[in-house]
């Protein structure tokens, strides 16, 4: 009997059993078996008015635990999962289920989990008729909520939307050094950063420890609900997320195993569809940069001088502000620049000339060749990637060659198709704001 089937034969039920909020914040109750999960937000700079319904408040927040219980589920991958507070009706239970089995499509894999999706989960709520939720804000809301993770593409959105920062505010999930600095580089005072506070409870880290399962949760739902939160609150039109058509290319060949699932146009079609048809009301959910690709996305970064020394987007050394410099996204980001920017600059920002280093090879072949999986980081397609290598290359001619992309360009000579003129029209821009990105 393998780990996921003696974990889910001792422990056979996860349980929602409620959610709080308070004035500091709100947390949620789960528990298997013997351990208790405790989870919580805190509001942060984000203000909720006194007369606020806390009804309404309830039902999304209830939402939000929803989209968290699946990263405690995992550890043990109960096969039940009772539901003690909200609603589901049928439609939400299914919404639910898909977002949990596509989500931990890497999960399963790097576990080597055997599932399907009847059986790896059966979802029994005690309420299944939710209600809908009123608008504070009817025919009155404006401007963009803007999620901020500090990486390129966040800062992309942040300058295209630069004429309506007024009414646009950041949103940022545990606040940190560099996503402050992408916000206050682009134009915005605290005044307009919204940073809520999320935590993991000690119980999961201890449950972890203890050898039992772990792996990639589909962390951007949590980004989608929390977001919806804090521009329900503030008034907001928009939740104008930054993520690219190329998040829609899988990691594994013959799979539907996709590391970037819950930024992919699936899921965003699915949350917008989960809002209209459970909170009923606006604000609208979409990514701006969903008809480009990563290329022309680099493409407009470096465009942004001011940044340079600013954006990170290396998850090993987000807690310490810095690139890690020895990653697939770091290796990526890098190579995605370098058809861009001139060695010297590269090593400003990395500290290295990840290049020209041999240590690389492995994450350089999944990055670049199909026989390889696809390292499972936020990174583009490998039509990208190639394209990337050929411009580095020609950037270069005539001067010293850095040796993966020396051996890159003797296997692969001939140029690759150009990606300036892509645009992915399966996309839920505004037409108001379609324009932005034509051309």
């Amino acid at each position: 009997m393998n780990k996921f089937e003696e974990l889910r034969e001792r422990y056979d039920t996860f349980v929602y059993h409620g959610y709080e909020i308070g004035d500091e914040g709100f947390s949620f109750h789960f528990s298997i078996g013997e351990y208790e999960f405790r989870p919580a937000w805190k509001w942060g700079s984000l203000r909720i008015p006194e007369n606020f319904d806390r009804e309404t408040l309830g039902r999304i927040v209830f939402s939000i635990g929803m989209a968290e219980l699946v990263s405690y589920w995992k550890c043990a991958c109960p096969p039940k999962v009772i539901v003690k507070c909200g609603a589901l009706d049928e439609w939400s239970i299914g919404w639910w289920k898909k977002l949990y089995f596509s989500g931990l499509g890497e999960f399963f894999y790097r576990n080597g989990i055997d599932t399907d999706f009847d059986s790896f989960m059966t979802i029994l709520p005690e309420n299944t008729s939710p209600a809908p939720i009123s608008d504070p804000f009817a025919g009155k809301r404006s401007g963009c909520l803007i999620p901020v993770g500090g990486g390129k593409d966040s800062i992309v959105t942040l300058e295209l939307l630069k004429d309506r920062r007024e009414s646009n505010c950041c949103y940022i999930i545990n606040p940190r050094k560099t996503t402050l600095d992408c916000a206050h580089t682009a134009g915005y005072g605290d005044e307009s950063i919204i940073g809520l506070k999320r935590s993991i409870h000690p119980e999961l880290l201890a449950r972890n420890a203890d050898g039992w399962l772990n792996g990639h949760t589909p962390f951007s739902a949590i980004v989608a609900f929390s977001a919806y939160l804090a521009a329900f609150v503030t008034g907001k039109r928009y939740i104008v997320l930054s993520n690219e058509s190329s998040a829609n290319e899988g990691n594994v060949s013959g799979t539907g195993v996709n590391h970037q699932y819950s930024k992919s146009t699936e899921f965003e079609r699915d949350f917008r569809e989960y809002c209209g048809r459970i909170f009923t009301v606006p604000p609208e959910y979409f990514s701006l940069l969903r008809p480009w690709s990563e290329w022309q996305i680099a493409k407009k970064f470096v465009t942004y001088p001011q940044y340079l020394t600013v954006f990170r987007s290396c998850n090993l050394g987000s807690k310490t502000d810095s690139w890690c410099g020895k990653c697939a996204k770091c290796l990526y980001v890098y190579i995605m620049l370098a058809a861009f920017l001139d060695d010297d600059k590269l090593q400003m920002i990395f500290g290295a000339d990840m290049l020209d280093d041999g240590q690389f090879d492995g994450l350089f072949n999944g990055l670049v060749y199909a026989d390889f999986d696809k390292p499972f980081e936020c990174v583009g397609t490998r039509d990208e990637i190639r394209l990337a290598l050929y411009r580095a290359y020609k950037r270069r001619e005539g001067g010293k060659i850095p040796l993966l992309l020396k051996r890159y360009m003797d296997s692969e000579p001939d140029e690759p198709e150009t990606l300036d003129d892509y645009f992915d029209d399966d996309n839920f821009v505004p037409d108001e704001l379609i324009g932005l990105l034509r051309g």
